[in-house]
């Protein structure tokens, strides 16, 4: 389907263009991102079918001309400001624009490409009857993507390319919420937790074998915080035992990627911690210049969290920078700069055992 993006001859003139251009430190490194709604940029709105979707106010209304592109934000996302922090002007667009808009590629697909689909996991059941695109699909659209570049470039300049690229993967939330909302919960967290990180696995091995070297891999943050769910307690405290999951489940991808550092020569990963990031800002408030990191900016009903943020009838606050959350689930733009600038240059107590910026420099 996508053979026909560019020919092989564009192809490397563009790709030599790039290399040449960039400066004497060399070029930056491509930026391959996969997840869900926290680094999705606009996929599930060129899904049809999709029922997890962003595409109208008041979503966007703080990116450049209160246009909104499909991030679940206030303005851009997690994912596009680590792409500014690495030294690009915009984050990489999404797979399916790409495919869309093929007999026009420009440079930017060198600059890596987005597959993060909102509602995804890293479960393939979940949200597959949501039309969103799984992480395994996004997987094999990558396999697309490598098998361009071999043909475009060959090889070895392929390899050579995906080896010094950025691999972030932002996924585990809606698996964990997906359990707690389903009816059987007889498998003991545990066992559900191993279950998906042994998927996990399965994932990782897949993308070092198609030339990926470098993962930058986030965390589950702490998903019984959110507004919506603390709307389920009666004094609005967070769900902890939702939060158990999260924990539990950053220390077993903690030890996974330990194990597979080892075992893949040329592996290197840094780990953020997105729960204690989280924790971090929610207990220290004032430090980070956040009023409300319990309540949303946008929706309707208890915490402002019981509907969805639809413009007219959805409550908008009037200080977004101020507010950790921006609807029932997903960071303000304010929020999602400082998890970016945390994972970019945070100490070994949020991002281990590298941060990202020692990873895109690690070579």
């Amino acid at each position: 389907m996508a053979k026909g993006w560019v020919s092989s001859s564009l192809f490397l003139i563009i790709f030599l263009a790039m290399v040449v251009s960039h400066s004497a430190d060399g070029p930056l490194p491509g930026i391959f991102i996969l997840g869900d709604s926290t680094a999705d940029v606009g996929t599930n709105t060129l899904l049809p079918q999709s029922r997890v979707r962003s595409d109208f106010l008041y979503y966007g209304i703080d990116f450049p001309h209160s246009r909104p592109t499909g991030r679940f934000s206030n303005g851009f996302n997690t994912a596009d400001f680590l792409a500014k922090f690495i030294g690009y002007r915009r984050s990489p667009p999404p797979f399916l624009s790409i495919i869309r808009h093929g007999s026009s590629l420009s440079k930017r697909f060198l600059r890596g490409i987005n597959f993060a689909s909102a509602g995804s996991g890293i479960l393939d059941t979940t949200g597959q009857t949501l039309g969103i695109i799984t992480l395994g699909a996004q997987i094999q659209h990558f396999t697309t993507v490598q098998s361009n570049l071999t043909a475009a470039i060959g090889p070895e300049e392929t390899a050579k390319f995906l080896s010094k690229s950025l691999f972030f993967l932002s996924t585990g939330s809606n698996d964990i919420i997906y359990y707690f909302r389903s009816n059987n919960r007889t498998v003991p967290k545990e066992e559900f937790i191993q279950n998906l990180v042994d998927a996990y696995e399965n994932h990782l091995r897949t993308l070092f074998n198609l030339g990926a070297r470098k993962f930058g891999i986030i965390s589950v943050p702490p998903i019984g915080c959110c507004p919506s769910l603390r709307t389920l307690d009666p004094s609005d405290g967070c769900l902890e035992e939702m939060n158990d999951y999260a924990t539990f489940f950053y220390t077993t991808i903690e030890a996974l990627l330990q194990r597979l550092s080892s075992e893949y020569q040329g592996m290197k990963y840094s780990l953020g911690n997105a729960y204690e990031m989280t924790m971090n800002v929610i207990n220290n408030p004032i430090a980070f210049n956040f009023t409300d990191v319990i309540g949303a900016c946008c929706g309707g009903g208890k915490l402002n969290a019981e509907s969805f943020c639809i413009k007219p009838t959805a409550a908008l606050c009037s200080d977004r920078d101020e507010y950790l959350f921006w609807d029932m689930f997903h960071p303000t733009k304010q929020a999602c700069y400082l998890a970016a600038f945390t994972l970019y240059s945070g100490e070994p107590r949020f991002v281990s055992p590298i941060n990202f910026s020692q990873l895109a420099m690690d070579n």
